[in-house]
């Protein structure tokens, strides 16, 4: 079939069917490329910190790079809350950057990763995010990633919500960022404290396309299991 532009120009059917299969192979080829980019992760001061350097611990033992931003107080809380130290949270990362350093790599779109997850994410980093207040590499990576349409998951660590906190969780959600809070499941029964974190962690995971089996997944075969088949 063709389709005549002038007398000296035209358009066959089976070159757009080409030109098609040309774009589909560079779309596809670049979905796989992302999964060799490196994902950015940052902690920050609210409680919880166990969900970074767990995540952290679990993209080390998948094979998956990662470069870090520990804001000032996530130092804090590491000290608080676990018997981690800096330098052992700094060891599980690929490449570790000064959030004070808004010249960073990952404060620049061009530099390719595949995504950033903050975790846990404190309402005041929820707020300058929503804001494009970029005054620390934290949020200006945020806010990089959000303006090149890459995944942006923030694990907001917060109870109970005013208004304005869930207006500023909408705000992001619309910019196409998503909130995860680390909110834990039961279907998969868990025993210890470490299965609730990996089933937020997993479900964190699952927003930047990054396999694992940190829990059961639900099937029908569970469903069918819990509810004798009714």
């Amino acid at each position: 079939m063709q389709y005549s532009q002038g007398s000296n120009r035209g358009f066959r059917h089976d070159d757009a069917l080409c030109h098609g299969a040309q774009v589909l192979g560079i779309i596809t080829t670049t979905m796989s490329d992302n999964k060799n980019l490196p994902l950015v992760l940052a902690i920050t001061g609210a409680t919880g910190v166990i969900y970074g350097v767990e995540l952290l611990r679990i993209l080390r033992d998948l094979g998956q790079e990662t470069h870090l931003i520990l804001s000032e107080a996530a130092s804090l809380n590491l000290a608080i809350e676990t018997d981690y130290s800096i330098d052992d949270v700094k060891a599980l990362a690929s490449r570790v950057y000064d959030n004070k350093d808004v010249s960073a790599a990952v404060a620049s779109g061009s530099f390719r990763t595949r995504g950033m997850i903050v975790a846990p994410c404190t309402i005041k980093t929820l707020s300058a995010i929503a804001n494009s207040f970029t005054y620390n590499l934290v949020i200006r990576a945020a806010d990089v990633t959000l303006k090149e349409r890459r995944p942006l998951v923030l694990m907001v660590r917060e109870t109970p919500l005013h208004k304005g906190h869930l207006e500023l969780m909408a705000r992001v959600a619309d910019y196409g960022g998503v909130i995860l809070p680390p909110m834990p499941a039961f279907y998969h029964k868990p025993q210890t404290v470490l299965d609730i974190v990996h089933q937020s962690l997993g479900k964190a995971l699952d927003q930047v396309g990054i396999e694992h089996t940190l829990f059961e997944r639900w099937s029908d075969r569970q469903h069918t299991r819990q509810t004798g088949g009714q």
